[in-house]
């Protein structure tokens, strides 16, 4: 009888185990690609180029999908940790942040996560959007990537009004598009890249120019 009850935790150990491992696998791929696209460029980049970068074989990187979707989910898992993920506001993250009561911090934290996501990934974005526009595949899936993207900007409207910091006058639309400008990774790439600010200084200004422009 000990034998039968046993056996079931260890298949169960088992799969569990090797789950773990295609989970680390995958997260060797994507670090390697975030890194060789940033540094090489989409054309300059090939999956062998990734597979020797992560120590695995090229048809463990083939598995993910085509280059195209490497550099998107590269893009995804560097900017919020979680590759193909579809809305920012039920990211585990963001939703401690918006759980946050007091507006103060709720802010900081907001700007904080942003400013950290651009930190790892305002590069690779630069990559994307060079690549998209000589590859008509991957500029619809970018294109996704921006339906999805204006659609967290909307999610985040929709709490700062709810919190009294965005102005109900103004159409919800165009706090979106604000809001979206004011925190781009190109924002970034301007400020903390070119002119050298400081990342606090960055995530100071990203709270002081929300707060100045939709209030």
């Amino acid at each position: 009888m000990s034998g039968e009850n046993t056996r079931p935790r260890g298949r169960r150990y088992q799969s569990e185990l090797r789950t773990s491992q295609a989970a680390a696998t995958r997260f060797r791929i994507l670090d390697a690609a975030a890194e060789r696209f940033t540094v090489a460029g989409y054309t300059g980049t090939s999956l062998a180029d990734v597979a020797q970068a992560a120590g695995v074989s090229v048809e463990t990187v083939k598995l993910g999908g085509p280059k195209r979707r490497l550099l998107l989910n590269a893009f995804t898992h560097t900017f919020a940790g979680r590759e193909g993920l579809e809305s920012l506001a039920s990211h585990g993250p963001v939703a401690d942040i918006t759980a946050e009561l007091d507006n103060t911090r709720y802010l900081a934290g907001i700007a904080h996560f942003v400013a950290e996501s651009n930190r790892r990934s305002s590069l690779l974005w630069t990559t994307l959007l060079s690549a998209a526009a000589s590859d008509a595949l991957l500029s619809n899936e970018l294109d996704e990537l921006q339906r999805r993207r204006r659609a967290d900007m909307l999610v985040l409207v929709d709490e700062l009004r709810s919190r009294g910091l965005a102005d109900r006058a103004q159409a919800r639309e165009t706090i979106a598009d604000t809001v979206s400008f004011i925190l781009s990774p190109e924002g970034y790439n301007q400020l903390v890249l070119g002119a050298k600010w400081s990342q606090p200084d960055y995530e100071a200004w990203l709270t002081r120019t929300i707060l100045l422009t939709c209030g």
